[in-house]
Parts: structure tokens; sequence; C-alpha cells
């Protein structure tokens, strides 16, 4: 019995010694994906998340010109398209230049907007719809407006209302208030 109570108590200062040496305030290591260079943190929201992509600045740079920055701080959840750099670049000359201006803030709204669903949808449950649906799944869109959802040589593809498509080429960027998926081209409504 006494024994029995020295290997507890010795467990316990073991214990509380071990607990000493954690740094005040630390937390258990968050399973991040890389974006852009930067550790995408579960923990945190969409925008606190995609303003360390550096693969993401012209995104970041017109959700801002958009005054869409609370709204994606929100709790959602949404699931976000999230055009990479090279996506805006290949738009025509001037094309983000004029939509950043704040006289085109309603058009920029509209194609940023086409991008969000107002929904947590990870990659496993889009691929269970567009395979439920036959082979494509049409996704409405905080815009209003629809995105059609097909799979392309194993990756999911998008295709806009003017019949651009969009390949998602990082999927699953868990965020507090819900999931990035990378694409590489705009999506316009």
């Amino acid at each position: 019995m006494i024994k029995n109570a020295f290997l507890a108590s010795t467990a316990l200062a073991v214990a509380l010694a071990c607990t000493a040496i954690v740094p005040s305030g630390a937390v258990a290591q968050e399973k991040t994906v890389m974006v852009g260079g930067a550790a995408m943190y579960p923990s945190k929201d969409i925008i606190d998340n995609a303003v360390n992509s550096k693969d993401h600045t012209t995104l970041v740079a017109a959700v801002k010109a958009a005054g869409l920055v609370e709204t994606l701080k929100g709790p959602g959840p949404f699931t976000v398209f999230a055009p990479v750099n090279a996506a805006f670049a290949a738009l025509p000359p001037g094309t983000v230049d004029t939509l950043l201006k704040p006289e085109n803030k309603a058009q920029l709204t509209k194609i940023l907007t086409y991008h969000v669903v107002a929904a947590k949808v990870d990659a496993a449950a889009l691929m269970g719809m567009i395979t439920k649906d036959g082979g494509k799944h049409t996704i409405k869109t905080v815009a209003g407006d629809t995105l059609t959802a097909s799979v392309q040589g194993g990756k999911v593809v998008l295709t806009d209302a003017k019949g651009g498509m969009s390949t998602v080429t990082q999927a699953d960027v868990f965020q507090k208030n819900g999931v990035i998926h990378v694409v590489d081209k705009v999506l316009l409504p």
C-alpha cells in the first residue's frame, strides 16, 4: 500500500514537472496545409489565413476593395473557390485594375461572391454530389448564380455561366469558418 502511494505520488510529481516545462499559452499542434508558402491554420478564419498566402495577394486585395472582409471573417460556413494570382493575371489586360476601382465595386463583389458557397463543402462531399447527379452537379453561389462541377482527369472542374472552366488545384484547406479550394482560373457569372 505504501509502495503504491509512493508510485502514485512520484507519477504525479513527474506529470507536474512535465507540465511546468510547457510554455504558458502553448496549444496543441494544429494540422496545417501549406498554401502560397504559408501554413493555413484550421483554427483561423478564411481571411486570417488567406492574407498570408503569397499566391492569393490579388484575391485578398479584391476582397478588401469589395468590402467582403468582415463577411468572410464571419461564422459562415463558407466554401471559397480561391483563384491564385496567375488566374487574375490571365484575365484581359487592365481587367483587375478596372475592377478594383471604387466605381466598379458592385461588379467586383458579384465576381467574388460567385466564388463562394454558403455551406462547408469538402472535396469528398463535392465528389459525392457529382457522382450522385450523374457526373455534373450544379452549385448555387452566394452571388445567386450557379456553377457546374464535374470531374475531368481525376480533378474537380468548375464551369461558369460563360463556359469558362477552372480546375481545383488544391482541395480541402480547412478553416474555422469553412473550407478553401484553390482554383486556377477566375470564374465569371
